[in-house]
Protein backbone atom coordinates (compact mmCIF):
# COMPACT_ATOMS: atom_id res chain seq x y z
CA UNK A 1 0.00 0.00 0.00
CA UNK A 2 0.95 3.64 -0.44
CA UNK A 3 1.66 4.74 3.12
CA UNK A 4 2.90 8.27 2.46
CA UNK A 5 3.40 10.69 -0.41
CA UNK A 6 5.78 13.65 -0.05
CA UNK A 7 5.74 16.38 -2.70
CA UNK A 8 8.17 19.29 -2.76
CA UNK A 9 8.26 22.21 -5.20
CA UNK A 10 5.87 20.79 -7.79
CA UNK A 11 3.42 23.04 -9.70
CA UNK A 12 1.30 24.87 -7.10
CA UNK A 13 2.64 22.70 -4.28
CA UNK A 14 5.41 24.09 -2.10
CA UNK A 15 5.61 21.13 0.30
CA UNK A 16 3.06 18.42 1.16
CA UNK A 17 3.13 15.16 3.08
CA UNK A 18 0.07 12.90 2.82
CA UNK A 19 -0.38 9.89 5.13
CA UNK A 20 -2.81 7.40 3.54
CA UNK A 21 -5.02 4.84 5.27
CA UNK A 22 -4.88 1.17 4.27
CA UNK A 23 -8.61 1.16 3.43
CA UNK A 24 -10.71 3.68 1.47
CA UNK A 25 -9.14 7.13 1.16
CA UNK A 26 -11.28 9.97 -0.22
CA UNK A 27 -9.84 13.14 -1.77
CA UNK A 28 -12.21 16.04 -2.43
CA UNK A 29 -11.83 19.69 -3.31
CA UNK A 30 -13.07 22.34 -5.69
CA UNK A 31 -12.21 22.15 -9.37
CA UNK A 32 -8.72 23.56 -9.87
CA UNK A 33 -7.75 23.19 -6.22
CA UNK A 34 -4.90 20.82 -7.05
CA UNK A 35 -6.27 17.28 -7.06
CA UNK A 36 -4.91 16.66 -10.56
CA UNK A 37 -1.56 18.09 -9.48
CA UNK A 38 -1.32 15.45 -6.73
CA UNK A 39 -2.16 12.75 -9.29
CA UNK A 40 0.45 14.17 -11.65
CA UNK A 41 3.09 14.03 -8.93
CA UNK A 42 2.12 10.45 -8.10
CA UNK A 43 2.34 9.44 -11.77
CA UNK A 44 5.94 10.69 -11.87
CA UNK A 45 7.09 8.21 -9.22
CA UNK A 46 5.20 5.50 -11.13
CA UNK A 47 7.34 6.05 -14.23
CA UNK A 48 5.60 8.73 -16.28
CA UNK A 49 7.82 10.98 -18.37
CA UNK A 50 8.47 14.58 -17.39
CA UNK A 51 6.73 16.72 -20.00
CA UNK A 52 7.97 20.07 -18.74
CA UNK A 53 9.23 22.04 -15.75
CA UNK A 54 6.45 22.61 -13.21
CA UNK A 55 8.20 24.24 -10.25
CA UNK A 56 6.68 26.23 -7.42
CA UNK A 57 10.10 27.82 -7.00
CA UNK A 58 12.02 27.97 -10.28
CA UNK A 59 15.36 28.08 -8.45
CA UNK A 60 14.93 24.79 -6.57
CA UNK A 61 14.66 21.18 -7.69
CA UNK A 62 11.41 19.25 -7.50
CA UNK A 63 11.28 16.11 -5.36
CA UNK A 64 8.51 13.51 -5.03
CA UNK A 65 8.75 10.52 -2.68
CA UNK A 66 6.38 7.62 -2.20
CA UNK A 67 6.63 5.31 0.82
CA UNK A 68 5.17 1.86 0.03
CA UNK A 69 4.52 -1.04 2.40
CA UNK A 70 5.28 -4.04 0.15
CA UNK A 71 5.94 -6.92 2.54
CA UNK A 72 2.81 -8.86 1.46
CA UNK A 73 3.30 -8.45 -2.29
CA UNK A 74 6.01 -11.01 -3.10
CA UNK A 75 8.34 -8.58 -4.90
CA UNK A 76 11.71 -9.86 -3.69
CA UNK A 77 12.29 -11.56 -7.04
CA UNK A 78 11.74 -8.27 -8.88
CA UNK A 79 14.26 -6.48 -6.66
CA UNK A 80 16.79 -9.27 -7.07
CA UNK A 81 16.33 -9.33 -10.85
CA UNK A 82 17.10 -5.61 -11.08
CA UNK A 83 19.87 -5.63 -8.46
CA UNK A 84 17.96 -3.41 -6.02
CA UNK A 85 18.00 -3.42 -2.22
CA UNK A 86 14.73 -4.88 -0.93
CA UNK A 87 13.02 -3.14 1.99
CA UNK A 88 9.58 -3.89 3.45
CA UNK A 89 9.03 -0.15 3.33
CA UNK A 90 10.30 0.77 -0.08
CA UNK A 91 10.90 4.41 -0.96
CA UNK A 92 10.53 5.56 -4.56
CA UNK A 93 11.93 9.03 -5.25
CA UNK A 94 11.85 11.17 -8.38
CA UNK A 95 13.91 14.34 -8.66
CA UNK A 96 13.65 17.00 -11.38
CA UNK A 97 16.48 19.52 -11.49
CA UNK A 98 16.07 23.18 -12.46
CA UNK A 99 17.34 22.39 -15.97
CA UNK A 100 14.53 19.85 -16.44
CA UNK A 101 16.65 16.71 -16.10
CA UNK A 102 15.06 13.85 -14.19
CA UNK A 103 16.47 11.12 -11.94
CA UNK A 104 14.67 8.19 -10.31
CA UNK A 105 15.62 6.13 -7.25
CA UNK A 106 14.31 3.00 -5.54
CA UNK A 107 15.63 2.72 -1.97
CA UNK A 108 18.32 5.25 -2.93
CA UNK A 109 19.52 3.15 -5.91
CA UNK A 110 19.27 4.96 -9.27
CA UNK A 111 16.94 3.23 -11.75
CA UNK A 112 15.76 3.73 -15.31
CA UNK A 113 12.24 4.89 -16.12
CA UNK A 114 11.50 1.45 -17.57
CA UNK A 115 12.29 -0.23 -14.21
CA UNK A 116 10.37 2.47 -12.33
CA UNK A 117 7.32 1.99 -14.57
CA UNK A 118 7.50 -1.80 -14.21
CA UNK A 119 7.61 -1.53 -10.41
CA UNK A 120 4.88 1.12 -10.38
CA UNK A 121 2.51 -1.19 -12.27
CA UNK A 122 2.94 -3.76 -9.49
CA UNK A 123 2.09 -1.20 -6.80
CA UNK A 124 -0.73 0.99 -8.08
CA UNK A 125 -3.51 0.82 -10.68
CA UNK A 126 -4.80 4.28 -11.62
CA UNK A 127 -8.34 4.12 -12.94
CA UNK A 128 -9.80 7.24 -14.53
CA UNK A 129 -12.52 7.94 -17.10
CA UNK A 130 -9.84 7.83 -19.78
CA UNK A 131 -8.67 4.44 -18.46
CA UNK A 132 -12.04 2.94 -19.39
CA UNK A 133 -10.71 2.84 -22.94
CA UNK A 134 -8.62 -0.17 -21.96
CA UNK A 135 -11.79 -2.23 -21.56
CA UNK A 136 -11.97 -2.34 -25.36
CA UNK A 137 -8.59 -4.01 -25.73
CA UNK A 138 -8.12 -7.75 -26.11
CA UNK A 139 -5.21 -7.63 -23.69
CA UNK A 140 -7.38 -6.26 -20.86
CA UNK A 141 -10.31 -8.53 -21.65
CA UNK A 142 -8.09 -11.63 -21.54
CA UNK A 143 -6.54 -10.32 -18.31
CA UNK A 144 -10.00 -10.19 -16.71
CA UNK A 145 -10.99 -13.66 -17.93
CA UNK A 146 -7.69 -15.27 -16.92
CA UNK A 147 -7.83 -13.58 -13.52
CA UNK A 148 -11.29 -14.97 -12.77
CA UNK A 149 -10.49 -18.35 -14.36
CA UNK A 150 -7.30 -18.58 -12.28
CA UNK A 151 -5.53 -19.50 -15.51
CA UNK A 152 -2.69 -16.98 -15.24
CA UNK A 153 -0.07 -19.67 -14.59
CA UNK A 154 -1.37 -21.82 -17.46
CA UNK A 155 -1.35 -18.78 -19.75
CA UNK A 156 2.27 -18.07 -18.79
CA UNK A 157 3.15 -21.68 -19.66
CA UNK A 158 1.29 -21.42 -22.95
CA UNK A 159 3.07 -18.15 -23.76
CA UNK A 160 6.46 -19.76 -23.14
CA UNK A 161 5.60 -22.61 -25.54
CA UNK A 162 4.08 -20.20 -28.08
CA UNK A 163 7.11 -17.91 -28.12
CA UNK A 164 9.40 -20.93 -28.52
CA UNK A 165 7.22 -22.21 -31.38
CA UNK A 166 7.28 -18.78 -33.03
CA UNK A 167 11.07 -18.53 -32.65
CA UNK A 168 11.63 -21.99 -34.17
CA UNK A 169 9.20 -21.17 -36.99
CA UNK A 170 11.07 -17.96 -37.85
CA UNK A 171 14.43 -19.72 -37.66
CA UNK A 172 13.18 -22.50 -39.93
CA UNK A 173 11.87 -19.99 -42.46
CA UNK A 174 15.20 -18.16 -42.58
CA UNK A 175 17.31 -21.30 -42.90
CA UNK A 176 15.03 -22.64 -45.65
CA UNK A 177 15.51 -19.40 -47.59
CA UNK A 178 19.27 -19.68 -47.12
CA UNK A 179 19.24 -23.35 -48.12
CA UNK A 180 17.18 -22.61 -51.23
CA UNK A 181 19.72 -20.02 -52.36
CA UNK A 182 22.59 -22.32 -51.43
CA UNK A 183 21.14 -25.15 -53.53
CA UNK A 184 20.77 -22.81 -56.50
CA UNK A 185 24.46 -21.94 -56.21
CA UNK A 186 25.60 -25.45 -55.26
CA UNK A 187 26.26 -26.83 -58.79
CA UNK A 188 28.30 -23.80 -59.78
CA UNK A 189 30.19 -23.85 -56.47
CA UNK A 190 30.88 -27.57 -56.92
CA UNK A 191 32.28 -26.97 -60.42
CA UNK A 192 34.54 -24.19 -59.20
CA UNK A 193 35.68 -26.20 -56.21
CA UNK A 194 36.46 -29.28 -58.38
CA UNK A 195 38.47 -27.13 -60.76
CA UNK A 196 40.58 -25.67 -57.96
CA UNK A 197 40.83 -28.98 -56.12
CA UNK A 198 42.11 -30.77 -59.25
CA UNK A 199 44.69 -28.03 -59.74
CA UNK A 200 46.36 -29.21 -56.48
CA UNK A 201 47.80 -25.77 -55.81
CA UNK A 202 50.47 -25.25 -53.16
CA UNK A 203 51.70 -22.09 -51.49
CA UNK A 204 54.76 -20.40 -53.11
CA UNK A 205 54.30 -22.66 -56.16
CA UNK A 206 53.90 -19.76 -58.56
CA UNK A 207 57.04 -17.98 -57.34
CA UNK A 208 59.16 -21.12 -57.69
CA UNK A 209 57.79 -21.99 -61.12
CA UNK A 210 58.34 -18.48 -62.46
CA UNK A 211 61.95 -18.57 -61.22
CA UNK A 212 62.55 -21.97 -62.85
CA UNK A 213 60.90 -20.76 -66.04
CA UNK A 214 63.32 -17.85 -66.20
CA UNK A 215 66.31 -20.19 -65.87
CA UNK A 216 65.14 -22.60 -68.58
CA UNK A 217 64.24 -19.86 -71.04
CA UNK A 218 67.70 -18.26 -70.62
CA UNK A 219 69.76 -21.47 -70.26
CA UNK A 220 72.08 -20.76 -73.25
CA UNK A 221 72.90 -17.25 -72.08
CA UNK A 222 73.48 -18.52 -68.53
CA UNK A 223 75.88 -21.26 -69.72
CA UNK A 224 77.72 -18.73 -71.84
CA UNK A 225 78.20 -16.38 -68.95
CA UNK A 226 79.29 -19.11 -66.56
CA UNK A 227 81.79 -20.61 -69.06
CA UNK A 228 83.25 -17.19 -69.79
CA UNK A 229 83.76 -16.53 -66.09
CA UNK A 230 85.48 -19.89 -65.58
CA UNK A 231 87.70 -19.28 -68.62
CA UNK A 232 88.84 -15.92 -67.30
CA UNK A 233 89.40 -17.22 -63.81
CA UNK A 234 91.41 -20.37 -64.60
CA UNK A 235 91.51 -21.53 -68.24
CA UNK A 236 93.07 -18.85 -70.41
CA UNK A 237 96.83 -18.66 -70.61
CA UNK A 238 97.05 -15.61 -68.32
CA UNK A 239 94.06 -16.47 -66.12
CA UNK A 240 93.16 -14.63 -62.95
CA UNK A 241 93.99 -17.47 -60.57
CA UNK A 242 97.42 -18.04 -62.12
CA UNK A 243 98.23 -14.33 -61.98
CA UNK A 244 97.11 -14.09 -58.34
CA UNK A 245 99.28 -17.11 -57.56
CA UNK A 246 102.30 -15.56 -59.25
CA UNK A 247 101.68 -12.31 -57.35
CA UNK A 248 101.51 -14.28 -54.14
CA UNK A 249 104.90 -15.90 -54.93
CA UNK A 250 106.52 -12.53 -55.52
CA UNK A 251 105.30 -11.19 -52.18
CA UNK A 252 106.33 -14.29 -50.27
CA UNK A 253 109.91 -13.93 -51.57
CA UNK A 254 110.33 -10.52 -49.96
CA UNK A 255 108.00 -10.84 -47.00
CA UNK A 256 110.85 -11.19 -44.53
CA UNK A 257 112.13 -7.73 -45.34
CA UNK A 258 109.00 -5.72 -44.65
CA UNK A 259 106.92 -6.05 -41.51
CA UNK A 260 103.67 -5.10 -43.31
CA UNK A 261 104.02 -7.77 -46.02
CA UNK A 262 103.06 -10.94 -44.07
CA UNK A 263 99.59 -9.57 -43.48
CA UNK A 264 99.21 -8.69 -47.16
CA UNK A 265 100.53 -12.11 -48.14
CA UNK A 266 97.86 -13.78 -45.99
CA UNK A 267 95.13 -11.64 -47.48
CA UNK A 268 96.27 -12.38 -51.05
CA UNK A 269 96.47 -16.11 -50.27
CA UNK A 270 92.83 -15.91 -49.11
CA UNK A 271 91.90 -14.23 -52.40
CA UNK A 272 93.67 -16.97 -54.36
CA UNK A 273 91.85 -19.76 -52.41
CA UNK A 274 88.48 -17.96 -52.73
CA UNK A 275 88.99 -17.45 -56.48
CA UNK A 276 89.67 -21.17 -56.95
CA UNK A 277 86.50 -22.06 -54.95
CA UNK A 278 84.44 -19.60 -56.99
CA UNK A 279 85.72 -21.03 -60.24
CA UNK A 280 84.84 -24.56 -59.09
CA UNK A 281 81.30 -23.60 -58.03
CA UNK A 282 80.71 -21.73 -61.28
CA UNK A 283 81.78 -24.86 -63.08
CA UNK A 284 79.25 -26.92 -61.19
CA UNK A 285 76.52 -24.40 -62.03
CA UNK A 286 77.46 -24.46 -65.68
CA UNK A 287 77.36 -28.26 -65.78
CA UNK A 288 73.93 -28.24 -64.12
CA UNK A 289 72.47 -25.69 -66.52
CA UNK A 290 70.74 -27.41 -69.42
CA UNK A 291 68.15 -26.38 -71.96
CA UNK A 292 65.28 -28.82 -71.12
CA UNK A 293 62.47 -27.99 -73.52
CA UNK A 294 60.15 -30.69 -72.17
CA UNK A 295 60.41 -29.40 -68.63
CA UNK A 296 59.96 -25.82 -69.82
CA UNK A 297 56.80 -26.88 -71.64
CA UNK A 298 55.40 -28.46 -68.47
CA UNK A 299 56.22 -25.36 -66.41
CA UNK A 300 54.60 -23.08 -68.98
CA UNK A 301 51.45 -25.21 -68.96
CA UNK A 302 51.32 -25.18 -65.18
CA UNK A 303 51.78 -21.42 -64.99
CA UNK A 304 49.17 -20.93 -67.71
CA UNK A 305 46.71 -22.90 -65.60
CA UNK A 306 47.51 -20.76 -62.55
CA UNK A 307 47.23 -17.50 -64.51
CA UNK A 308 43.86 -18.51 -65.97
CA UNK A 309 42.50 -19.42 -62.54
CA UNK A 310 43.72 -16.11 -61.11
CA UNK A 311 42.09 -14.18 -63.95
CA UNK A 312 38.86 -16.12 -63.54
CA UNK A 313 38.64 -15.45 -59.80
CA UNK A 314 40.10 -11.91 -59.98
CA UNK A 315 43.05 -12.56 -57.66
CA UNK A 316 46.85 -12.26 -57.96
CA UNK A 317 48.32 -15.10 -55.88
CA UNK A 318 48.07 -18.84 -55.45
CA UNK A 319 47.34 -18.25 -51.77
CA UNK A 320 44.20 -16.34 -52.78
CA UNK A 321 43.10 -19.24 -54.99
CA UNK A 322 43.60 -21.70 -52.11
CA UNK A 323 41.51 -19.46 -49.85
CA UNK A 324 38.72 -19.40 -52.46
CA UNK A 325 38.84 -23.19 -52.73
CA UNK A 326 38.53 -23.51 -48.93
CA UNK A 327 35.59 -21.08 -48.89
CA UNK A 328 33.83 -23.02 -51.64
CA UNK A 329 34.37 -26.24 -49.73
CA UNK A 330 32.79 -24.69 -46.64
CA UNK A 331 29.78 -23.53 -48.66
CA UNK A 332 29.28 -27.05 -49.98
CA UNK A 333 29.52 -28.41 -46.43
CA UNK A 334 27.05 -25.77 -45.24
CA UNK A 335 24.49 -26.96 -47.77
CA UNK A 336 24.58 -30.40 -46.20
CA UNK A 337 24.53 -29.03 -42.64
CA UNK A 338 21.59 -26.74 -43.52
CA UNK A 339 19.63 -29.72 -44.77
CA UNK A 340 20.33 -31.52 -41.50
CA UNK A 341 19.39 -28.40 -39.50
CA UNK A 342 16.10 -28.10 -41.43
CA UNK A 343 15.19 -31.68 -40.53
CA UNK A 344 15.98 -31.01 -36.84
CA UNK A 345 14.03 -27.72 -36.81
CA UNK A 346 11.00 -29.27 -38.51
CA UNK A 347 10.93 -31.89 -35.77
CA UNK A 348 11.31 -29.24 -33.06
CA UNK A 349 8.60 -27.12 -34.69
CA UNK A 350 6.16 -30.01 -34.54
CA UNK A 351 7.01 -30.65 -30.87
CA UNK A 352 6.70 -26.98 -29.79
CA UNK A 353 3.48 -26.60 -31.76
CA UNK A 354 1.96 -29.63 -30.03
CA UNK A 355 3.04 -28.29 -26.62
CA UNK A 356 1.48 -24.88 -27.32
CA UNK A 357 -1.63 -26.55 -28.77
CA UNK A 358 -2.20 -28.70 -25.68
CA UNK A 359 -1.73 -25.76 -23.30
CA UNK A 360 -3.87 -23.53 -25.53
CA UNK A 361 -6.76 -26.00 -25.48
CA UNK A 362 -6.51 -26.34 -21.70
CA UNK A 363 -6.45 -22.54 -21.39
CA UNK A 364 -9.57 -22.27 -23.55
CA UNK A 365 -11.45 -24.74 -21.34
CA UNK A 366 -10.62 -22.83 -18.16
CA UNK A 367 -11.61 -19.53 -19.75
CA UNK A 368 -14.99 -20.84 -20.96
CA UNK A 369 -15.87 -22.07 -17.50
CA UNK A 370 -15.23 -18.59 -16.06
CA UNK A 371 -17.44 -16.66 -18.50
CA UNK A 372 -20.80 -17.16 -16.72
CA UNK A 373 -19.26 -15.99 -13.43
CA UNK A 374 -17.93 -12.81 -15.06
CA UNK A 375 -21.21 -12.02 -16.80
CA UNK A 376 -23.32 -12.71 -13.70
CA UNK A 377 -21.14 -10.62 -11.37
CA UNK A 378 -20.87 -7.60 -13.69
CA UNK A 379 -24.62 -7.57 -14.42
CA UNK A 380 -25.35 -7.83 -10.69
CA UNK A 381 -23.07 -4.90 -9.83
CA UNK A 382 -24.45 -2.82 -12.70
CA UNK A 383 -27.95 -3.39 -11.37
CA UNK A 384 -26.77 -2.01 -8.02
CA UNK A 385 -25.38 1.15 -9.63
CA UNK A 386 -28.49 2.09 -11.55
CA UNK A 387 -28.28 -0.08 -14.67
CA UNK A 388 -30.89 -2.80 -13.99
CA UNK A 389 -31.32 -3.71 -17.64
CA UNK A 390 -27.63 -3.96 -18.50
CA UNK A 391 -26.38 -7.13 -20.14
CA UNK A 392 -22.83 -8.31 -20.70
CA UNK A 393 -21.75 -11.21 -22.86
CA UNK A 394 -18.12 -12.30 -23.00
CA UNK A 395 -17.80 -13.95 -26.38
CA UNK A 396 -14.84 -16.30 -26.59
CA UNK A 397 -14.39 -17.91 -30.00
CA UNK A 398 -11.91 -20.60 -30.96
CA UNK A 399 -9.32 -19.87 -33.61
CA UNK A 400 -8.17 -22.40 -36.17
CA UNK A 401 -5.41 -24.65 -34.84
CA UNK A 402 -2.90 -22.98 -37.17
CA UNK A 403 -3.75 -19.51 -35.82
CA UNK A 404 -1.98 -19.54 -32.48
CA UNK A 405 -1.66 -16.07 -30.92
CA UNK A 406 0.13 -14.67 -27.88
CA UNK A 407 -3.11 -14.58 -25.88
CA UNK A 408 -3.99 -18.16 -26.75
CA UNK A 409 -6.21 -19.91 -29.28
CA UNK A 410 -9.16 -17.56 -28.90
CA UNK A 411 -10.56 -14.24 -30.02
CA UNK A 412 -12.51 -12.31 -27.39
CA UNK A 413 -15.19 -9.62 -27.34
CA UNK A 414 -17.05 -7.92 -24.52
CA UNK A 415 -20.58 -7.35 -25.88
CA UNK A 416 -22.77 -4.92 -23.96
CA UNK A 417 -26.28 -3.55 -23.83
CA UNK A 418 -27.37 -0.92 -21.32
CA UNK A 419 -31.08 -0.87 -22.06
CA UNK A 420 -34.01 -3.19 -22.73
CA UNK A 421 -34.44 -4.14 -26.37
CA UNK A 422 -30.95 -2.90 -27.25
CA UNK A 423 -28.89 -5.31 -29.30
CA UNK A 424 -25.64 -6.52 -27.78
CA UNK A 425 -22.70 -4.81 -29.46
CA UNK A 426 -19.00 -4.36 -28.77
CA UNK A 427 -18.85 -2.38 -25.57
CA UNK A 428 -17.17 0.78 -26.84
CA UNK A 429 -19.87 1.29 -29.51
CA UNK A 430 -22.87 1.40 -27.19
CA UNK A 431 -21.65 2.45 -23.73
CA UNK A 432 -21.31 6.10 -22.69
CA UNK A 433 -18.37 7.34 -20.64
CA UNK A 434 -20.35 7.07 -17.41
CA UNK A 435 -21.59 3.59 -18.30
CA UNK A 436 -18.08 2.46 -19.15
CA UNK A 437 -16.87 3.73 -15.79
CA UNK A 438 -19.49 1.68 -13.97
CA UNK A 439 -18.73 -1.43 -16.06
CA UNK A 440 -15.06 -1.01 -15.24
CA UNK A 441 -15.87 -0.58 -11.56
CA UNK A 442 -17.88 -3.80 -11.64
CA UNK A 443 -14.98 -5.63 -13.30
CA UNK A 444 -12.44 -4.24 -10.84
CA UNK A 445 -14.62 -5.37 -7.94
CA UNK A 446 -14.69 -8.87 -9.45
CA UNK A 447 -10.94 -9.25 -9.77
CA UNK A 448 -9.99 -7.37 -6.60
CA UNK A 449 -9.66 -10.46 -4.39
CA UNK A 450 -7.22 -12.21 -6.71
CA UNK A 451 -5.56 -9.14 -8.21
CA UNK A 452 -1.86 -8.54 -7.70
CA UNK A 453 -2.51 -4.79 -7.44
CA UNK A 454 -2.19 -3.68 -3.81
CA UNK A 455 -3.60 -0.18 -4.42
CA UNK A 456 -6.25 1.11 -6.82
CA UNK A 457 -6.93 4.79 -7.49
CA UNK A 458 -10.27 5.99 -8.88
CA UNK A 459 -9.73 9.40 -10.43
CA UNK A 460 -13.14 11.07 -10.82
CA UNK A 461 -14.88 8.11 -12.44
CA UNK A 462 -18.13 9.27 -10.80
CA UNK A 463 -18.85 11.79 -13.57
CA UNK A 464 -22.41 11.47 -14.83
CA UNK A 465 -23.89 9.72 -11.80
CA UNK A 466 -25.69 11.00 -8.71
CA UNK A 467 -28.17 10.13 -6.00
CA UNK A 468 -28.75 6.50 -5.17
CA UNK A 469 -26.40 5.34 -7.95
CA UNK A 470 -23.57 7.36 -6.46
CA UNK A 471 -24.30 5.85 -3.06
CA UNK A 472 -24.09 2.34 -4.52
CA UNK A 473 -20.81 3.20 -6.27
CA UNK A 474 -19.46 4.36 -2.94
CA UNK A 475 -20.58 1.12 -1.28
CA UNK A 476 -18.79 -0.93 -3.96
CA UNK A 477 -15.62 1.09 -3.43
CA UNK A 478 -16.01 0.50 0.29
CA UNK A 479 -16.25 -3.26 -0.31
CA UNK A 480 -13.19 -3.10 -2.56
CA UNK A 481 -11.28 -1.40 0.25
CA UNK A 482 -11.80 -4.48 2.39
CA UNK A 483 -9.33 -6.34 0.13
CA UNK A 484 -7.01 -3.59 -1.03
CA UNK A 485 -6.10 0.02 -0.49
CA UNK A 486 -8.41 2.34 -2.46
CA UNK A 487 -7.87 6.05 -3.14
CA UNK A 488 -10.85 7.85 -4.71
CA UNK A 489 -10.90 11.41 -6.02
CA UNK A 490 -14.56 12.40 -6.09
CA UNK A 491 -17.04 15.30 -6.35
CA UNK A 492 -19.92 13.29 -4.93
CA UNK A 493 -20.88 13.42 -1.23
CA UNK A 494 -22.35 9.90 -1.40
CA UNK A 495 -18.92 8.52 -2.31
CA UNK A 496 -16.98 10.86 -0.06
CA UNK A 497 -18.97 9.66 2.94
CA UNK A 498 -17.71 6.08 2.54
CA UNK A 499 -14.03 6.80 3.17
CA UNK A 500 -12.08 5.81 6.27
CA UNK A 501 -9.84 8.80 5.66
CA UNK A 502 -11.04 11.99 3.98
CA UNK A 503 -8.57 14.54 2.57
CA UNK A 504 -9.48 17.98 1.27
CA UNK A 505 -7.39 19.78 -1.33
CA UNK A 506 -7.60 23.57 -1.32
CA UNK A 507 -5.76 26.64 -2.59
CA UNK A 508 -4.48 29.56 -0.55
CA UNK A 509 -2.81 32.84 -1.50
CA UNK A 510 0.48 33.68 0.22
CA UNK A 511 1.98 36.98 -0.83
CA UNK A 512 2.22 37.04 -4.62
CA UNK A 513 1.77 33.28 -4.97
CA UNK A 514 -1.08 30.80 -4.94
CA UNK A 515 -0.35 27.33 -3.64
CA UNK A 516 -2.22 24.08 -3.19
CA UNK A 517 -2.47 22.30 0.13
CA UNK A 518 -4.16 19.19 1.51
CA UNK A 519 -5.50 18.39 4.95
CA UNK A 520 -6.89 15.25 6.63
CA UNK A 521 -10.35 16.18 7.88
CA UNK A 522 -11.57 15.38 11.35
CA UNK A 523 -15.22 14.46 11.95
CA UNK A 524 -16.54 18.03 12.23
CA UNK A 525 -14.55 19.20 9.22
CA UNK A 526 -15.77 16.21 7.27
CA UNK A 527 -19.41 16.92 8.06
CA UNK A 528 -18.93 20.49 6.84
CA UNK A 529 -17.10 19.40 3.65
CA UNK A 530 -19.81 16.88 2.69
CA UNK A 531 -22.52 19.41 3.49
CA UNK A 532 -20.81 21.94 1.21
CA UNK A 533 -20.66 19.29 -1.51
CA UNK A 534 -24.43 18.89 -1.05
CA UNK A 535 -25.56 22.53 -0.95
CA UNK A 536 -22.69 24.99 -1.51
CA UNK A 537 -20.14 26.98 0.38
CA UNK A 538 -22.67 27.97 3.08
CA UNK A 539 -24.38 24.70 3.89
CA UNK A 540 -27.90 24.71 5.25
CA UNK A 541 -28.92 22.89 8.39
CA UNK A 542 -30.62 20.33 6.16
CA UNK A 543 -27.37 19.79 4.28
CA UNK A 544 -25.51 19.35 7.55
CA UNK A 545 -28.09 16.85 8.73
CA UNK A 546 -27.88 15.01 5.42
CA UNK A 547 -24.08 14.93 5.72
CA UNK A 548 -24.35 13.38 9.18
CA UNK A 549 -26.78 10.81 7.86
CA UNK A 550 -24.40 9.87 5.05
CA UNK A 551 -21.64 9.50 7.64
CA UNK A 552 -23.92 7.48 9.97
CA UNK A 553 -23.42 10.03 12.74
CA UNK A 554 -26.19 10.11 15.29
CA UNK A 555 -26.57 13.29 17.40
Amino acid sequence: MLARLDIKNYALIDELSIQFDKGLNIITGETGAGKSIIMGALSLILGSRVEGKYFFNQNKKCSIEGFFQIEAYDLKGFFQEHDLDYENETIIRREISVDGKSRAFVNDSPVTLAILKSLGEKLIDIHSQHATLQINTEEFQFLVVDNVAKSTALKAGYLTSFLRYKKVKNELRKIKEQAKQAHIEADFNQFQFDELHQASLTADEQVNLEAEQQQLENAEEIKRGLLGAVHILEEQEQNVILQVKESLGQLESVASYLTALPDLVNRLRSVWIEAKDIATEIGYLEQGTNLDQDKLLLINERLSLIYNLQKKHHVDTVEDLIAIKDALEQKLLDVNSQDERIIALEKELTETYQQALEKGKALTELRKKALPQIEKHVVSILAEVGMPNAKLEVRLEDLAENELKENGMNSIQFLFSANKGQELQTIHKVASGGELSRVMLAIKSLIAKSSALPTIIFDEIDTGISGEVALKVGEIMERLAGDMQVIAISHLPQIASKGRSHFKVYKIDEGDKTKSNIVLLNQEERIKEIAQMLSGIKPTSAALAHAKALLNIVD
